[in-house]
């Protein structure tokens, strides 16, 4: 089984490159498997060491998650590599726990609307599923991280603002259903540092001990500032995908989510080492231009390097 606290240090910045799961889930091209391969072993090489892979979604309908076991296997076979899998449902569930993957993630809506229009059940209903999908977990050979993230917890594309109290609570029973992780996530990018950081700092209080990853996105310019906001409220687990890629479907003309290489220099400006080399991961971009050359990548540090005299020398 896998100990949550040696895979999140409560003491360490945890980095999670999302871009092969919420990267993907809108794109019209795709890398082929040997490609995501390669993006794994290169990115690994520049010290990134959390991947989430796929989801367990219907081949057919999200044909650029058909090899998620062949991903799971890949991050598997590297030394200290962690992966992490998106399952929405029972079946979803059963096949990740069946591909032996390390950590597997769903989603409670923050709002009742987005919940009934994007899973057509209710909240109390999705953390039903987490309580389920815990139980499962408890009851295979396979005992992976649970992840539970509150999807719209800062403002939500069908209902509008949303209540910070409820998000916390929500939180709190996601933990109480088993969750080992509980993600909150700027899905549609509403929020600034100011919300951000109020949010991160009421979850992480009632997390106690247990992790808190934050999820933003880069809709309206703000990702790196939130992301700082969320470090200084006390969040050790960050997403963001490389080159910005992603997107959601709830936003139109989203950008994407936070920018990896920018979140990684955001860590190492603000004294946190993630062992990760900044230089080795642009080059990795190479990988996405060749393979998706229409989908637009974003990026400060790709355009401009890194400042005059600065080297990245990982911990």
């Amino acid at each position: 089984m896998t100990r949550v606290h040696d895979i999140y240090p409560s003491d360490k910045v945890v980095l999670r490159e999302v871009g092969l799961r919420d990267g993907l889930q809108m794109v019209k091209t795709f890398p082929s498997t040997a490609a995501k391969r390669d993006w794994i072993a290169r990115e690994y090489a520049a010290g990134v060491r959390h991947f989430e892979v796929g989801s367990f979604l219907p081949a057919k309908t999200f044909p650029q998650f058909s090899d998620v076991r062949e991903m799971v296997k890949t991050v598997a076979a590297l030394p200290g590599a962690h992966g992490i899998a998106l399952a929405l449902n029972e079946r979803g569930v059963n096949e990740a726990l069946e591909s032996g993957v390390a950590e597997v993630a769903t989603v409670v809506s923050a709002t009742e609307e987005h919940s009934r229009a994007n899973a057509n059940r209710s909240r109390d209903e999705a953390i039903a599923n987490v309580e389920r999908l815990c139980r499962l977990r408890d009851a295979s050979r396979h005992k992976p991280i649970v992840h539970a993230a509150i999807s719209m917890a800062l403002g939500c594309s069908i209902a509008g603002p949303v209540d910070p109290r409820e998000v916390v609570r929500l939180a709190e029973k996601c933990y109480a259903a088993g969750a080992d992780v509980v993600g909150i996530a700027d899905t549609v990018g509403y929020a600034g540092p100011k919300q951000v950081g109020e949010l991160t700092a009421a979850t992480v209080k009632i997390a106690g001990h247990r992790p808190v990853c934050v999820h933003l996105h880069d809709t309206r310019g703000m990702g790196v500032a939130n992301a700082s906001a969320a470090l200084d409220a006390g969040a050790r687990i960050l997403d963001g995908s490389l080159g910005g890629l992603g997107g959601c479907p709830f936003a139109p003309g989203a950008t994407g989510n936070v920018v990896f290489e920018d979140l990684v220099f955001l860590c190492h400006s603000k004294g946190f080492e993630t062992g990760i080399d900044i230089e080795k991961l642009i080059e990795v971009r190479g990988i996405l231009r060749s393979e998706m050359p229409l989908e637009a990548l974003y990026g400060g540090l790709a355009r401009a390097g890194l400042p005059r005299g600065r080297q990245e020398v990982p911990a």
